[in-house]
């Protein structure tokens, strides 16, 4: 009776000692996930649609727009900046946009006269992050490059500017890899995941 008990009582201190650090470790994984910066999916829908009339249906647009609106209010604190890969720049290399202060890429075509004379003069990232997006790659195995005289294609001005329509948050765009080869992009987005740990969003 005895040794039943003595096996019964260590079999509890056992699992419950499981118990005890499975929950010490999901309590570590919520704190961790409740101070990590998100990963936010941006759609952009067709052109300049919010900022000119298309003939859309217009509860479409206002969905779209308030998702894109809240955005800001993702992220339980401000991020230092935003890196954004966008759908519509490719290179050989992952590229980073580099100029302080990049202008607007109307990268799209057919749309009325107002569509060309929009503004959106958000700064672009500070060079030690792009210095540390560089660095973070090149350890993955990655080979980088920088462009300082692209602007912002409508992937990532037309959204943001909706987001931050201040234009007061650092952006740092980045390319997608030529061929679009999905394992090479999770690995890109694997190397790049140590960011959202550094307030960058």
């Amino acid at each position: 009776m005895d040794r039943r008990r003595s096996r019964k009582a260590t079999l509890a201190r056992l699992f419950g000692a499981g118990d005890a650090c499975r929950s010490r470790a999901h309590t570590a994984d919520m704190s961790v996930a409740a101070t990590r910066m998100p990963v936010a999916f941006i759609p952009h829908g067709g052109g300049p649609w919010p900022f000119v009339d298309l003939g859309m249906d217009k509860s479409e647009v206002q969905h779209l727009s308030a998702y894109l609106h809240e955005l800001a209010s993702l992220p339980k604190r401000k991020p230092r900046a935003v890196l954004v890969i966008s759908a519509h720049w490719e290179e050989r290399v992952p590229t980073l946009l580099s100029g302080a202060h990049p202008p607007l890429l109307f990268d799209y075509y057919g749309f009325p006269a107002e569509s060309y004379e929009l503004t959106w003069p958000a700064p672009g990232a500070p060079p030690e992050l792009q210095q540390r997006v560089s660095q973070l790659l090149h350890a993955a195995g990655f080979e980088t490059a920088e462009d300082p005289e692209r602007g912002f294609d409508h992937g990532t001005f037309v959204p943001l500017k909706l987001t931050y329509p201040h234009a007061d948050m650092p952006i740092l765009q980045l390319s997608l890899l030529r061929g679009l080869d999905p394992a090479l992009h999770l690995r890109l987005g694997a190397a790049l995941a140590a960011l959202r740990d550094e307030d960058i969003l």
